[in-house]
C-alpha cells in the first residue's frame, strides 16, 4: 500500500514505517508540524518526503490521520474526503484533557473513520460514541540490551517538563533526588534547575540527544525514573525496558499494565517508589536483575513485529471496507 501521513509523533513513525508499505511524509523546506517530512532519520528508502503540493499526483491507499486538523488538511491537499473518497483511519495517541472520563472524541459518533488507540487505556477513557475503535499497541525497535548500570544515577526522559508540570510529574523529581543523581534528558528542559530547586549535586541536565546516543547514556544509569502522571504509555520508558534497564514508575494510565512490579517498582505511592529507587542505586546487582525482567517483558508485550501485523490487518481491513463505501457512494451519484 502507498500510505499518506505526517510526521507527528517522531517514536511511533520509527517503528510504523519498517513494515512494508511505501509512506508519504508531507515535507516543506521550513519543516514544521505540516511539513517535517523524514527530518533526517535514518528510516528505510521505502519512506519517501513528498511536497504537499504533488500529493494529487500519488496514488494513494490510505491515510493515517493523527490530528483533526488533518481531515480537512488532507480533502485541501488531495481533493478527497478522509472516509469518504479514501480509506482513512484515526491514530490517538493521547489521553484525554478535559471533562475526564467525560471527554468527548473529535471522531465519536461517526462510522466513515475507525479510531485506532494506542493503549487500552486511552480506549476506555475516550468517549467515542458508537465510533468503530480498536487498540493497537505501541511497537518499538529493539536498540539491543545496552544496560551497564556502571553510574549510580538516576535516568528521566521527558519534554517540556516545566511547561507541562504536574502532567509530566516534574513537580516529583525533587523527591527522587533523594534517592539518587537525577539525568534528565529531552526536550526544553533548560530552565528545569531553576524550577524545580535542584542543584547540581542532585540534577543534571542532558537536553535532547540524538537516540543511539540517548540510548547509550541512559544505559549507563543504575535506573530509570518514570514520573508522568497523564500520558499515554511513554516509548522512552518502553525504550528503557529494551535497553534491560529497572525502571521506577507512578502506576498511572498505561503503565499500570505495561510494568510488572518485578521489573523495578511501581505504584501510586511516591514514598515506596523513592525507596525502592535508592534500593536500586545501592545495589547494582538487583537492579540488574530487575533490568533483565524488563526487558523480556517488553520484548514480549511491545514487539515491532507483532505491531507491524496488527497494524497490516487494520490498514487491510480499513482499505476494504471503504473500498465498498467510496463504490457505493459513486453508484449514487450516477
Amino acid at each position: 500500500m502507498k500510505i499518506l501521513l505526517w510526521h507527528v509523533h517522531g517514536g511511533w513513525t520509527d517503528a510504523f514505517v519498517r513494515g512494508r508499505h511505501e509512506y508519504l511524509l508531507p515535507a516543506t523546506p521550513d519543516g514544521g508540524p505540516w511539513g517535517l517530512g523524514r527530518a533526517g532519520r535514518d528510516w528505510p528508502d521505502n519512506v519517501r518526503d513528498v511536497a504537499p503540493e504533488d500529493l494529487r499526483e500519488e496514488d494513494i491507499d490510505v491515510v493515517v490521520l493523527q490530528r483533526p486538523e488533518e481531515l480537512a488538511e488532507c480533502e485541501r491537499l488531495l481533493g478527497r474526503r478522509p472516509g469518504r473518497d479514501i480509506p482513512a483511519v484515526f491514530l490517538e495517541h493521547n489521553t484525554p484533557k478535559g471533562d475526564v472520563p467525560n471527554s468527548l472524541h473529535p471522531l465519536a459518533d461517526q462510522q466513515a473513520i475507525p479510531v485506532v488507540h494506542v493503549t487500552h487505556f486511552n480506549r476506555l477513557f475516550w468517549d467515542c460514541g458508537n465510533a468503530p475503535t480498536t487498540v493497537i499497541e505501541h511497537g518499538v525497535v529493539d536498540p539491543g540490551h545496552l544496560y551497564t548500570g556502571e553510574l549510580d544515577h538516576l535516568a528521566v526522559v521527558v519534554n517540556e517538563p516545566v511547561r507541562r508540570w504536574r502532567v509530566t510529574g516534574t513537580d516529583l523529581l525533587p523527591e527522587f533526588a533523594l534517592a539518587g543523581h537525577l539525568e534528565v534528558f529531552g526536550m526544553g528542559t533548560d530552565e528545569l534547575a531553576s524550577a524545580t530547586g535542584l542543584g547540581p549535586d542532585q540534577l543534571t541536565v542532558r537536553g535532547d540527544l540524538p537516540g543511539k546516543l540517548l540510548h547509550a547514556e541512559l544505559a549507563r544509569c543504575r535506573a530509570y525514573v518514570h514520573p508522568l502522571r497523564w500520558t499515554s504509555l511513554g516509548l522512552a520508558l518502553l525504550e528503557a525496558m529494551h535497553l534491560g534497564m529497572p525502571v521506577i514508575a507512578l502506576a498511572t494510565t498505561e503503565a499500570a499494565r505495561a510494568v510488572p512490579p518485578e521489573a523495578g517498582a511501581i505504584s501510586t505511592n511516591v514514598d515506596e517508589l523513592r525507596r525502592e529507587a535508592a534500593r536500586l542505586v545501592q545495589e547494582p546487582e538487583e537492579a540488574r536483575a530487575r533490568g533483565a525482567v524488563a526487558r523480556e517483558t517488553v520484548l514480549q508485550r511491545h514487539g515491532l513485529a507483532a505491531f507491524l501485523d496488527n497494524w497490516d490487518a487494520v490498514l487491510a481491513e480499513t482499505r476494504t471496507h471503504a473500498g465498498r463505501v467510496i463504490a457505493a457512494n459513486e453508484r449514487r451519484e450516477l
